[in-house]
């Protein structure tokens, strides 16, 4: 089978080869309609640092008041993200990509039409968040696992690479809009584009259907409650919630939140800073198709913590930043996207074979919300750590042992035993 590695997959039973169900070109609709509602959603929330200062201007708002309201949407993200995985876990892809995508849009519409305060938190920190936290990789990664029986590695990362995609290509075509029409533009134009694809996916992805390994492993008769037991006694979860915790602290939280500020620091030029930041979102992207086709060939557990234990290294280039070269942001820039969201299909494939396929929404859900509260950490305390030293040194470093700290995390996933292993031994 290619879905995992043939050495691991001939020691879980219930993920023994199996045709596909239904037609071959089936399963890519969603690996094609999951990029584009990830690039939507990476969008959407994108969009709101872009906007900070014009509501500044038009509305009078502070930036922390605006700032808090994005607090509050990741807080959102986080409690949604396990009950969003178990909604695709019980009600399919389909049904929850097309809920998620009519949330988002309704919220971006909101947003589009706010005159005031009041609408701003119900439409972002509202319908938007909870779309945010349906339209997520967790869930895309569980329905694109949940209908390949092949090549799942590099159809989750093709998949889940429409979060950096968005990144790279729809944010600067809305800060081209906005250099010439009015903000609500941009999210009048995510409210459409959300809303229009809802019928596509209904009716494309109507007849999909689950692999014959994943319909023959369902918990029909358990609650959210036994599930969330059932996974938290799952040694391989701890494995897993702990690392993408720390993916969450070194990656959303401390790169994307301070390493324009830190190029600012070193006395780069915005533009120059931008460009390379750009260049790391394009990298990204392709890493993670990377990290999936590689994820379907070599040993998953020692794939995962090569990548953690590889981006410690670029945080050594990061922290001697200070007195280099443009170039060096460069090529930190450079290997830093390789290895940043590289990590997502490889843990996906780990929690569906060593967590249980069942259960593997509701169980990247909560890994989900740890790199989530990994993410808000390092936001907070970089900035707590640039205001009491003066510099980002402290940040660097703790991410660094983090990261090795992560990688001991992923090579203990060699010894322990795939879920069906366990449940029949």
């Amino acid at each position: 089978m290619q879905g995992f590695p043939k050495e691991e997959a001939a020691l879980i039973p219930s993920l023994a080869p199996a045709p596909p169900a239904g037609p071959q070109s089936q399963p890519w609709m969603i690996v094609a309609f999951g990029f584009l509602a990830l690039a939507l959603s990476s969008s959407g929330r994108a969009t709101l640092s872009l906007l900070m200062p014009v509501w500044q201007r038009e509305f009078g708002w502070t930036s922390s008041y605006i700032s808090g309201v994005g607090a509050t949407a990741l807080v959102v993200i986080a409690i949604v993200a396990p009950f969003a995985g178990r909604l695709v876990d019980r009600m399919g892809p389909a049904f929850t990509l097309n809920l998620g995508m009519g949330l988002l849009g309704t919220g971006c519409g909101l947003v589009a039409l706010m005159d005031g305060k009041v609408i701003f938190v119900i439409g972002y920190a509202g319908f938007c968040a909870v779309g945010f936290g349906i339209v997520a990789s967790h869930v895309v990664a569980t329905a694109v696992t949940r209908s390949f029986s092949r090549q799942r590695g590099v159809a989750v990362g093709t998949a889940t690479a429409g979060a950096t995609g968005g990144q790279f290509v729809l944010v600067p075509l809305i800060a081209v809009l906005l250099s010439f029409a009015s903000w609500r533009w941009s999210f009048g134009a995510l409210s459409i584009t959300s809303l229009a694809l809802v019928p596509c996916m209904r009716t494309m992805m109507r007849d999909l259907t689950a692999t014959p390994e994943d319909t023959s492993s369902m918990r029909e008769n358990s609650s959210f409650a036994q599930d969330f037991a059932y996974i938290i006694r799952r040694p391989a979860f701890h494995a897993l919630f702990w690392s993408f915790l720390i993916c969450g602290f070194t990656s959303t939280g401390a790169i994307e939140t301070h390493l324009l500020p830190f190029a600012a620091f070193c006395g780069f030029p915005p533009v120059q800073s931008a460009t390379a930041y750009g260049l790391l979102s394009l990298i990204n992207l392709f890493g993670m198709i990377g990290a999936g086709w590689l994820t379907d060939r070599v040993n998953r557990p020692t794939l995962l913590a090569s990548i953690y234990i590889l981006r410690a290294l670029t945080y050594i280039i990061l922290a001697n930043l200070p007195g280099s070269g443009i170039e060096i942001l460069f090529l930190f820039a450079i290997l830093f996207g390789i290895v940043d969201y590289s990590t997502v299909p490889v843990t996906a494939s780990l929690a569906a074979s060593h967590i249980g396929m069942s259960v593997m929404g509701q169980a990247m859900g909560m890994i989900a919300a740890g790199h989530a509260i990994g993410s808000a950490l390092a936001a907070f305390l970089g900035g707590y750590v640039f205001d009491t030293t003066g510099g980002y040194e402290l940040l660097w470093m703790g991410a660094i042992w983090l990261l090795l700290g992560a990688g001991v995390l992923a090579l203990l996933l060699i010894r322990m035993a795939p879920a069906a292993q366990a449940q029949t031994a």
